[in-house]
């Protein structure tokens, strides 16, 4: 156990010894992906990684499976945090905000773009083709990012059995809290029982439960205003939990039963823009906020939504290593790492019944695979095949 122990450490030292990175260079890479980022948190995970740990050795994978851990455990979008911790990582506070900001604009235009057609047309924009051909594409570098993750993550029987049972879980229609938390906890008691020593959770739990629980009341509003949008982003960014589209969920409860500002046809039209454009869900709020309010509308509603992840990272993102370090909290990183996986992995099974509906999307799907795996191809240039292949299989057979 020493060996492997020292060369996880070594290579953890190589990665943060490293020269930083420029800006203008963190800048092009998040611009790049926020531009191309399509499917959803896990394709937008696995593009990072595949870039920052295989490609560029930014980080180590161990590194980066500590910091999806993280982003687990605290409120807001997964993917654009992961964005953050790299860049605070890399360049410090300026690339925390340069990584960040550079992964949610590409989203955050082609959103409010598409807000303006749908105010001034009121229909929507016929991207299925593209889909089409994308989809398939990011379910092969889903998988294949939980390959690889996978190997580091799983460091023995135990935590194999502890993804297996989360896998379980998670596929029963559990809450991914809930299957997080078990998965930590398993792990933990693992440590427990092997050292002999005496688990104090109190400490571990009490940070988290202080930053979740200032932003869950909110006065009721009476009407609409920029200012009480920025306020109700702001809190919906705030205890966001358990994925993109829980957030649609709580948008409902907000803006469409409590306050009645959007109908439901409004929310679904919200919902399906942003499916169609690459980054993050949370660009929901974008197109809400147009719809409501105008560019001024977008865009507060966008520095809303996101805010609360740059300040939960901020504050988190230092104390990852040293969790590490301790034996106990890198126990329960480890069993929150492997839950993580586990989450994606059923939501990749999910939506491979989606993506893959027939000889030709099973081709794309396999022959993508195919290419990461045995030449590494960039995930780039698939993702453009895809939408080409989509876009001229719907054109051939409309």
């Amino acid at each position: 156990m020493q060996e492997p122990l020292a060369a996880t450490e070594d290579s953890q030292r190589q990665s943060l010894e490293a020269p930083p990175t420029s800006l203008l260079e963190l800048a092009g890479l998040f611009l790049r992906l926020g531009t191309l980022a399509f499917g959803g948190p896990p394709a937008h995970i696995a593009m990072m990684e595949d870039e920052v740990v295989s490609r560029r050795g930014w980080l180590t994978r161990e590194q980066f499976l500590d910091f999806l851990g993280a982003t687990n455990l605290i409120p807001g979008p997964n993917s654009t945090e992961m964005a953050i911790h790299v860049g605070r990582l890399r360049a410090g506070w300026p690339g925390l905000l340069v990584a960040g900001g550079s992964f949610i604009l590409p989203s955050a235009l082609m959103v409010t773009a598409l807000a303006w057609a749908y105010v001034r047309f009121g229909s929507l924009s016929q991207v299925s083709g593209v889909l089409y051909g994308v989809k398939p594409i990011v379910i092969a570098l889903i998988v294949q990012s939980v390959f690889k993750l996978g190997r580091t993550a799983v460091k023995s029987t135990w935590l194999a059995a502890v993804g297996a049972f989360t896998v379980l879980a998670s596929a029963l229609g559990v809450d991914p809290l809930a299957v997080l938390a078990a998965g930590g906890a398993l792990a933990a008691l693992d440590y427990w029982s092997r050292s002999g020593r005496r688990i104090s959770l109190p400490a571990l739990l009490t940070g988290g439960a202080g930053l979740t629980g200032t932003a869950t009341g909110s006065a009721a509003i009476a009407s609409f205003s920029l200012v009480s949008l920025f306020l109700v982003f702001l809190k919906l960014g705030a205890i966001l939990f358990g994925g993109g589209y829980v957030l649609v969920a709580l948008i409902r409860s907000n803006l469409v039963a409590r306050l009645g500002w959007i109908s439901e046809r409004q929310l679904l039209d919200a919902v399906a823009m942003v499916q169609v454009t690459p980054g993050p869900l949370s660009t929901t709020a974008t197109f809400i906020g147009y719809v409501l309010g105008g560019l001024p509308g977008a865009a507060i509603a966008t520095v809303a939504i996101f805010l609360p992840a740059f300040f939960f990272v901020a504050i988190s993102g230092p104390l990852v290593p040293r969790l590490r370090r301790s034996p106990l909290a890198g126990a329960l990183l480890d069993g929150v790492n492997v839950a993580a996986l586990a989450l994606i992995a059923v939501v990749t099974w999910q939506l491979f019944r989606s993506a893959v509906v027939d000889w030709t999307t099973l081709v794309l799907c396999a022959l993508s695979f195919f290419l990461l795996i045995r030449y590494r191809v960039n995930s780039v240039w698939l993702v453009l095949g895809g939408a080409v292949v989509g876009a001229g299989a719907t054109w051939l057979h409309p």
